[in-house]
Formats: structure tokens, C-alpha cells, sequence
């Protein structure tokens, strides 16, 4: 997947690499791999990517991207309502606007999607296209490393309205990579807090009983 030169030159090693697995209508849609801005806006980044482990006990496994406006951007991550009216983030609810020094320059681009200043959750959107409008109101943290094929076959599942033609899912497993190591290792990187908190879970459960 090509890579807007603008975004490369923001890519830092240390920077953490997340991915999603998407479904459409429950089938396999292939793989986003996205890498987070952690060096310029750390708290965004990490709400994120905390989302993406589903470490704190919710996050965007089996969400949905309940918006889709072909040739300019999809958007997901209401992991509380499904359909843009709600939102979570690690941070007990909205959290502020930490910087707008990212801007929309074009496709492939992770931004946060909001109600207003200062208004930030779980939701967020992928630019399809330059948006310089959305500058100085949305904080941009991250963008597409590979899978922009994916993403621009799910902007073409969308509606002038925004309405998904089909139902767009994020599969169970939205882990985080190792920078240093190929996304290919699903099933063995940042899975030990999903395992307590199933295990936690199981015991609570049984303890009730």
C-alpha cells in the first residue's frame, strides 16, 4: 500500500502499530494496519490503542463503521450505541482536543471524529481523500501503514447519506504489534490482558453461582 510521503515522514519506530481485522456481512474483508502518532498526540494515541486490545475491560471488537461517505471518509468506533450517537473512551467518558499540529492532507489518515471542541470518545474516522476542512476541528493520530485497498472497498460501501450498504465489522481480535515485528502474530502479542480479564470474568461468573 502506497504511503502519502507527508504521513511517512511522521512515522516514528516507537510508535505503537494496531490493526483491525474487518468483516463485511460476516464475511473476511482483509486487514488495516495502522500506526499511532504516540510522539506528538500520546493520550489519543493510547486511547486508541487501548480500545484496540480491549485491555480495560471494552473497545472496538465487533463494533461496527456505522458511517460511510464514498471519496471522502469511514467512520466506526461508537463501541456503545452503534450508530454514532454514543461513545467510550478509557478516560471515564470525552477527553479534550490534544493537538491539531496533524492535518488532513489526504487518504489513509486516522482522525477523531467529535461532537465539538473538546469532545473526543471512541469514535473515529479514515480519510479517504485531502480534507483540509476538517483542520483546527479534528485531532488527527495516526494513519493507514497497510490495508488502504481494504479501507478504500469499504469507502465504496457507503452512501451520500453515510449509510453502509452492508454491515461493516471490526472482528474479534483488533490486537496491538510489536513496531519491530510483522502483524502476523496475532494470537501472541498484548493477549495476556484480554486473557485475565476472560479468566476474571469466568470466575466472577461462577462465584455468583
Amino acid at each position: 500500500t502506497q504511503v502519502q510521503p507527508s504521513l511517512l515522514a511522521l512515522s516514528r519506530d516507537s510508535n505503537p502499530v494496531v490493526f483491525f481485522d474487518m468483516a463485511v456481512d460476516d464475511e473476511d474483508a482483509g486487514r488495516i494496519v495502522m500506526e499511532l502518532f504516540a510522539h506528538i498526540v500520546p493520550r489519543t494515541a493510547e486511547n486508541f490503542r487501548a480500545l484496540c486490545t480491549g485491555e480495560m475491560g471494552f473497545g472496538y471488537r465487533r463494533s461496527i463503521f456505522h458511517r460511510i461517505i464514498p471519496d471522502f471518509m469511514c467512520q466506526g468506533g461508537d463501541i456503545t450505541n452503534q450508530d454514532g450517537t454514543g461513545g467510550k473512551s478509557i478516560y471515564g467518558g470525552e477527553f479534550e482536543d490534544e493537538s491539531f499540529e496533524v492535518r488532513h492532507t489526504g487518504p489513509g489518515l486516522l482522525s477523531m471524529a467529535n461532537r465539538g471542541r473538546d469532545t473526543n470518545n471512541s469514535q473515529f474516522f479514515i480519510n479517504l481523500k485531502k480534507a483540509e476542512h476538517l483542520d483546527f476541528r479534528h485531532v488527527a493520530f495516526g494513519f493507514v501503514k497497510d490495508g488502504m485497498d481494504v479501507v478504500r472497498r469499504i469507502g465504496e460501501l457507503g452512501a451520500k447519506d453515510g449509510k453502509p450498504t452492508k454491515t461493516i465489522t471490526i472482528s474479534e481480535f483488533c490486537i496491538t504489534c510489536d513496531a519491530a515485528k510483522p502483524p502476523g502474530l496475532k494470537l501472541t502479542i498484548q493477549m495476556n490482558a484480554w486473557l485475565r480479564q476472560t479468566v476474571r470474568n469466568v470466575y466472577m461468573t461462577a462465584m455468583k453461582l
